[in-house]
């Protein structure tokens, strides 16, 4: 049959249109969202006073509330809370990634600390109102912190920043503009011993030549210590690891020398623009899987009335905790295998890389019921998806009768050439002496 031009032009056209979609949706099924109309983003309302003692408390109050992408003079899309994000050159939906049911949204109050300076975009106002807008991928592909600037009609009187925040009833729609980002894209890293890993850190803002501060600092143990520092005004910088050229551009992502034990912390990036400070937590862990082994090969062989030491060694892991099981099952496998009770364990062993092994063993002296099963060595560890098994299969016989028969025969004959030959001529010899004599 012969199918007209025209026809395979559409059949071209459809499947090349389908593979296009495809193509934009993803493999993985991710979707761009720089195109989102709204997104449900609860707001953390705030209720601060000063207690008899004078400290000040803090009341949290979860309330529904939408950010919604528009412009100004927008109706809200939904009757509640809205946060209308005006266009700017700041666009917090560039960043983001995946489908709107993998992003976890939320706003806050956010307050200057009592600096008052008038932002310096074209309508700022020193009396605008700040919130934060939190978007945090739920599978940790990233974190965007967005700061909104938020212009009343009129100043409020007697405000007090923080103390006297401007009410929010439920229907409000506020339109706000974002002013700048601060993002990371390793909300969290885990790597092993002697790795560079890049704790990525970016930002911007909505307008050019800001007067920025960057830094980056280690937490652990309750201290914090810098490692590096940058400050547009004076152009310096103090410590390394972060691309001073780059920062102009927005990344100042920090590259880690190789990591040792000691790099695990909480590395905190932070870029401040006066009044806004914004900053990430980037926790590291360090992680290395055990290698495992036994100090038998896939079969032993055995003979009845003599026992073997069994090891399982586990070595070169990090963190501490491994757990190190023997067990037996038929050599077919076993839905409930029997966990031996007789295992004793070394001491764990601290390596100079920073890493530890530990040994668990018992000693076997097996019956002829034995032979045939399977003995597995099980370890698990944090750095494992899934333990690692090491195993032998058991063969038990009986000893060699013929050996036996062969030292019975031997020492007969032994006994005879005593009693026979070398007996007489000792006799024989001890008489000679006496006669002598």
């Amino acid at each position: 049959m012969i199918v007209p031009r025209t026809s395979l032009n559409i059949m071209f056209w459809t499947f090349g249109g389908l593979i296009l979609a495809l193509l934009c949706l993803g493999v993985n099924g991710s979707q761009s969202l720089y195109d989102v109309q709204w997104l449900p983003c609860p707001f953390v309302d705030e209720k601060i006073h000063i207690n008899e003692e004078g400290h000040t408390e803090t009341k949290y109050i979860n309330r529904e509330a939408v950010l919604q992408f528009g412009n100004v003079g927008d109706k809200p899309l939904h009757p509640t809370i809205t946060f209308l994000v005006t266009a700017s050159k700041v666009d917090m939906r560039r960043y983001l990634e995946g489908t709107e049911d993998t992003l976890n949204c939320e706003i806050r109050r956010y307050s200057t600390g009592g600096i008052v300076m008038r932002w310096p975009t074209a309508g700022a106002q020193d009396h605008d109102a700040w919130f934060t807008c939190t978007i945090r991928h739920t599978q940790g592909l990233f974190v965007i912190t967005t700061f909104l600037r938020h212009t009343t009609a009129a100043p409020a009187q007697g405000e007090v920043d923080f103390l006297e925040w401007r009410t929010v009833n439920d229907r409000d729609l506020l339109t706000t503009s974002a002013a700048m980002v601060v993002l990371t894209r390793t909300p969290s890293v885990e790597v092993g011993f002697l790795k560079e890993p890049n704790l990525h850190c970016q930002f911007t803002v909505d307008h050019k030549l800001p007067n920025t501060t960057v830094e980056w600092r280690l937490q652990k143990h309750g201290e914090r210590s810098k490692l590096f520092s940058y400050s547009s005004r004076t152009g310096k910088s103090e410590g390394s690891g972060v691309a001073v050229k780059a920062i102009a551009a927005g990344n100042v992502s920090y590259k880690l020398p190789p990591t040792k034990k000691h790099s695990e912390g909480t590395y905190i990036c932070s870029v401040m623009v006066p009044p806004l400070y914004g900053s990430h937590d980037i926790p590291l862990t360090l992680s290395e899987q055990p290698r495992v082994s036994i100090n038998v090969g896939s079969t032993l062989s055995m003979t009845l009335g003599k026992d073997q030491k069994l090891i399982c060694d586990a070595e070169g892991y990090y963190p501490l905790d491994v757990n190190i099981e023997w067990y037996r099952e038929t050599s077919g496998g076993s839905p409930t295998p029997s966990f031996l009770k007789n295992v004793l364990y070394s001491s764990h062993r601290l390596h100079q890389d920073g890493t530890y092994s530990l040994s668990a063993f018992f000693y076997l002296l097996p019956s002829l019921e034995d032979s045939g099963y399977k003995y597995t060595c099980r370890v698990s560890h944090k750095s494992l998806l899934i333990p690692i098994r090491k195993s032998f299969n058991l063969i038990v016989t009986e000893p060699d009768s013929t050996m036996w028969y062969i030292t019975v025969i031997g020492f007969i004959i032994a006994m005879l050439v005593i009693l026979c030959y070398i007996l007489p001529q000792f006799l024989a010899g001890r008489k000679a002496a006496k006669k002598r004599f």
